[in-house]
């Protein structure tokens, strides 16, 4: 009989521990690098002691649906608080910083700073998307990247810097990365008025459509009439030199006069 030595023959309970204290340590790992995201996003936006809040700022629904915790909440209810806190920030700033202009002008300039495009910016420059926890199969679709995710938690950042550290400070954050937006807008550049008006219909659950309502002139000089409408009912007209211009303009005509009482 051939005797083995005893370093060749497989050890199943030794190897078996070996594989649970690997586990054991990237679940520790994996906890600790959790615990660490809201203390590394707190430095980036020079927030003092500890940033309590800003972890159920960073986590996804997605995250907690596959990694179920009791008592543990997602960003939504933060992100809702947050929305409210921004709306308020930039009218004050507008309010006050441009006395001369009137209230449709500041309500279309509010419109063209607080859209899901600008907000998503942000988050990225801060590199926000990094700090996210995703579940996997949000990730793996690249949930990271996705301009309503990183919009959507950085409202809800903004709701915990609010509760924790205040109205003074939820402020100095927003007004450091938006005021170069806003001074944008204030010289008259207000982007694509067509996504500014689908994203603030998507946030109060409005459907835009377009429909062409007129075409005049010849082949080489048409002028075309769009009608903009939120939940089928015509909210108003533009006109322009192609359909694109005139649905552009009808979409500026409704950001104008968001709230007012009636159609075009």
């Amino acid at each position: 009989m051939v005797k083995g030595k005893a370093k060749d023959i497989p050890n199943k309970a030794s190897s078996g521990l070996q594989r649970k204290e690997v586990g054991a340590g990237m679940r520790l790992k994996e906890i600790k690098e959790i615990k660490e995201i809201g203390w590394r996003l707190a430095e980036r936006l020079e927030l003092s002691g500890k940033p309590s809040l800003l972890q159920k700022a960073l986590t996804h629904p997605s995250y907690l649906f596959e990694n179920p915790q009791p008592g543990s909440e997602n960003n939504q209810r933060l992100e809702f608080l947050g929305d409210a806190i921004l709306d308020f920030i930039v009218a004050e700033y507008l309010y006050l910083t441009y006395p001369d202009r009137p209230e449709g002008e500041l309500t279309k300039m509010r419109a063209a700073v607080v859209n899901e495009g600008t907000l998503a910016r942000i988050a990225s420059d801060i590199e926000l998307g990094q700090e996210l926890l995703l579940g996997k199969g949000e990730q793996v679709s690249g949930g990271r990247e996705r301009p309503s995710i990183l919009a959507d938690a950085w409202e809800a950042v903004l709701g915990a810097i609010y509760l924790q550290y205040g109205l003074q400070e939820a402020r100095r954050v927003v007004l450091t990365f938006l005021k170069p937006a806003i001074e944008a807008v204030a010289h008259g550049d207000y982007g694509d008025y067509k996504t500014l008006l689908q994203e603030k219909a998507q946030r109060e659950e409005n459907e835009v459509s377009y429909r062409i309502l007129a075409e005049e002139g010849p082949d080489h000089n048409k002028r075309f009439t769009a009608g903009v409408f939120l939940q089928g009912k015509i909210r108003a007209k533009g006109s322009g030199r192609t359909k694109k211009e005139a649905e552009q303009n009808a979409a500026q005509q409704v950001l104008e006069h968001w709230g007012g009482e009636s159609d075009g």
